[in-house]
């Protein structure tokens, strides 16, 4: 089976976007496209990380590609095969927009007493239910003299992406895509939730 090149669906701003990341490009495109499924790209946010441990260097990619209809999420990893050849697992999802229950902004501003501040970064966080994030940490009572076991407390969260971009790290115009992608979706959900009216 040879590899399919991907569509025109993907816009060729984001086909640079993501070849300049330079982390797997076709395996990133590729999957994307299968997840399009010929739909049109309407905005998008591209997200490259890198994190370090003791001995390795890990790399992720996530694409959030919004269409009319949906929200679709490309993650990409490095993996190691068992021979301890470098691999990568490429994930996709795709989240009906009318699905989408939450999109949380929160953004950091230098300066706030000048006009309202200059955006330093901003974190784009949006649930659908399909993943929850439980912390939890041992119950205490108010006798500080007890010495018995109260079990766990704990805060359930919902938890399926955020995605975080700061202007000194990935520059001010990367933190203007990620503003431009955020206003997008929330005019894509209100508009989703004014046609269940």
């Amino acid at each position: 089976m040879t590899p399919t090149t991907p569509t025109t669906g993907i816009p060729e701003a984001l086909r640079d976007e993501v070849t300049r990341a330079g982390y797997y490009p076709e395996l990133v495109l590729g999957t994307l496209d299968v997840s399009l499924a010929g739909e049109a790209v309407d905005c998008d946010l591209v997200q490259a990380e890198t994190t370090f441990d003791d001995t390795d260097v890990h790399r992720h990619l996530t694409v959030l590609a919004l269409t009319r209809t949906r929200l679709l999420i490309v993650h990409v990893d490095d993996a190691v095969r068992e021979d301890g050849a470098p691999a990568a697992v490429a994930t996709s999802e795709a989240v009906p927009v009318s699905r989408i229950r939450s999109v949380a902004l929160t953004r950091g501003v230098a300066a706030p007493a000048v006009h309202g501040g200059r955006l330093t970064e901003m974190t784009i966080a949006i649930s659908w239910g399909a993943v929850r994030r439980l912390d939890l940490e041992p119950a205490a009572c108010g006798d500080p003299s007890c010495q018995a076991d109260h079990g766990l407390t704990g805060v359930s969260m919902p938890d399926d992406i955020a995605v975080r971009v700061a202007a000194g790290v990935e520059g001010d115009e990367a933190l203007q895509h990620a503003e431009a992608f955020a206003r997008a979706l929330s005019a894509a959900i209100a508009r989703a939730a004014g046609a269940e009216l």
